[in-house]
């Protein structure tokens, strides 16, 4: 008798099961993240395999997360199945979403950030440590982008730049002491180096990132209510220390409240009650916006939507920055990964069909 067998390995996939449905194949699982789905058959076992193409449902590119169901129309694949131990598989390939780059030797860490709508400015766990400014609070939606891991170091700065304009001395500190266009020139070397297309991230983007992104508890801080737990500040240093110190917030990011401030790419600008999607901010304007607080502010200017601004041209030793990119401008590499081993399905009447 012909048997025909499952198999599914990955802890991003749970809950498979298989039936037969008249002459097809259901299969059912669930799954944890998107991943581009495909069905894969062998004919010895196992030893070799081949894609199948007559599959329909929850196949393909880019299935979301969620409970899904694959129809395999066996009959239709009936000139692939030649031998007498035949088995087929269901392969996610996942997006390894999160990047490393290096220049001269020195990494860089971003993270991916998944796009979506939350509501920026002075919400209610922030409490009496608004100013006017973050006010009135109002829906954003950001789509995705990549951020970076930590702030800026001193040894990438001398990647690129081959000098280190900062106060406060060390590799794996912060580089400080930077104005929003010595910011500007950074990253224009660092994109002719390296044929990408980063930049600053936006207000929005900083502050979505900040709250955790998708991921996000609700904190006041980015990553805790507790702010020594995240955050260099005046409470607890007199200076910049290495980054990554301090615990990450739900994304993996670090010191997003405290050690430097970080420029943005926005020109200041009041905010509106209306809803805004992807705000770059005004064309023009005096002061550019810095976020999250330093190891200079104390607890009441380090939460996750406090505003702060200075002039293009300033500098200073709690003046620091982090890089972002649009996630359009890599080509995000697939990896992949099989599914758990499930019960083995004998196909009787299917092969009935197949003999005949």
């Amino acid at each position: 008798m012909l048997i025909i067998t499952c198999s599914v390995f990955s802890q991003n996939v749970t809950n498979v099961e298989s039936q037969q449905i008249g002459n097809k194949i259901e299969i059912a699982y669930h799954l944890d993240k998107n991943a581009d789905i495909e069905i894969q058959i062998s004919e010895n076992g196992g030893g070799t395999y081949k894609n199948i193409n007559k599959v329909s449902g929850d196949v393909g590119k880019n299935i979301t997360a969620g409970n899904k169901k694959i129809i395999w129309d066996v009959l239709a694949e009936r000139d692939k199945l030649q031998g007498d131990n035949i088995v087929f598989k269901v392969v996610a390939k996942f997006a390894e979403k999160n990047i490393t780059f290096t220049v001269k030797g020195v990494s860089f860490d971003m993270i991916f950030v998944e796009g979506g709508t939350f509501t920026m400015g002075c919400t209610s766990e922030q409490g009496a440590d608004c100013y006017w400014d973050e006010k009135p609070a109002h829906k954003v939606t950001v789509s995705d982008f990549h951020i970076g891991k930590y702030e800026v170091t001193q040894a990438q700065w001398k990647a690129v730049m081959g000098s280190n304009p900062s106060y406060f001395k060390g590799d794996d500190l912060p580089v400080e002491n930077v104005s929003w266009n010595d910011v500007q020139e950074f990253i224009k070397k660092l994109n002719a180096q390296t044929g990408k297309n980063y930049r600053l991230p936006t207000e929005a983007e900083w502050e979505f990132a900040a709250r955790g992104g998708n991921q996000s508890k609700g904190y006041k801080y980015s990553g805790s209510n507790n702010l020594d737990e995240v955050a260099w500040y005046s409470g607890n240093t007199h200076q910049t220390n290495p980054v990554g110190t301090k615990a990450p917030n739900e994304l993996g990011i670090y010191d997003m409240s405290g050690n430097v401030l970080e420029w943005c790419s926005d020109w200041k600008a009041e905010y509106s009650s209306s809803s805004k999607s992807n705000p770059q901010g005004p064309a023009t304007g005096f002061h550019r916006v810095f976020r999250g607080g330093s190891w200079g502010n104390f607890a009441g200017s380090v939460h996750v939507s406090f505003r702060c601004i200075n002039a293009p041209l300033n500098r200073g030793s709690s003046l620091g920055f982090r890089l972002a990119c649009s996630s359009n401008a890599w080509n995000i590499d697939m990896k992949a990964t099989e599914l758990k081993d499930v019960k083995a399905t004998e196909l009787k009447d299917v092969i009935h069909h197949l003999q005949y």
